[in-house]
């Protein structure tokens, strides 16, 4: 009984300092600045906002200008409304389990936690149109140049896992949280240290845009913003 009790209490102990170390690393890797390359002094006239739900983040971009058309990538006939009046998507990247089984916490369960957490799960893109965009502490705007916008671009399109027609692959599911949102099948494993906001981290890096070294949490990009 003794040494059940020891081996118990390693047990927590580790989960302790795991857990200390985790959320240390991301508290302060998520501050410092990622290196910026230099920058080719173009135009700034694309504006994109970065855009969290509070835990995940999104890419929002202009449904369509001279360098790509999202509806060509992601028809806006996939969504329920099929609304044709918008005007940005947003695009984020994460567990499809996650996704799909769980629109709310509380219909979070053990089952799916593990699988996100130790990636052995599938991942999927998430896809929402917006009329409009409305600033505030969960939606901040950056304007942005062409090379910037390509890099965003070229990133998400290779997260797209596709068909052997090089097509996109819908999610069939009743799951979306509205009336003009999509699921399509994605690349990549969702990990403990891959999450969907390391995801969106990882594109404003490659786009020369404001981000940390790394974070797993929302808060860790829009402190970048806020500042």
């Amino acid at each position: 009984m003794k040494r059940f009790m020891l081996t118990i209490l390693y047990i927590l102990i580790g989960l302790i300092a795991f857990a200390a170390l985790y959320f240390g690393a991301d508290a302060l890797l998520s501050r410092i600045p990622s290196p910026k390359s230099q920058s080719l002094s173009l135009p700034l006239e694309i504006d994109a906002y970065v855009l969290s739900n509070g835990v995940h983040t999104d890419i929002v971009l202009p449904i369509k200008n001279d360098l790509q058309d999202w509806t060509t990538v992601f028809p806006i006939e996939n969504t329920k409304g099929r609304n044709p009046n918008q005007r940005y998507i947003s695009i984020g990247w994460g567990d499809k389990g996650f996704y799909l089984n769980t629109p709310e916490w509380k219909d979070l369960t053990l089952k799916t936690a593990l699988i996100a957490g130790f990636g052995i799960g599938e991942t999927a893109l998430h896809i929402t149109y917006y009329k409009q965009m409305v600033e505030n502490d969960l939606c901040y705007k950056i304007t942005i140049d062409c090379s910037q916008y390509k890099a965003l671009r070229d990133y998400i399109l290779a997260a797209l896992d596709t068909d052997s027609d090089g097509k996109p692959i819908l999610i069939q599911t009743n799951a979306q949280y509205g009336q003009d949102d999509a699921f399509y099948e994605a690349k990549g494993a969702y990990n403990l240290f891959f999450s969907c906001n390391t995801w969106t981290n990882k594109a404003l890096k490659k786009a020369n845009m404001p981000s940390g070294i790394w974070t797993v949490f929302d808060k860790g990009i829009l402190r970048h913003f806020r500042e």
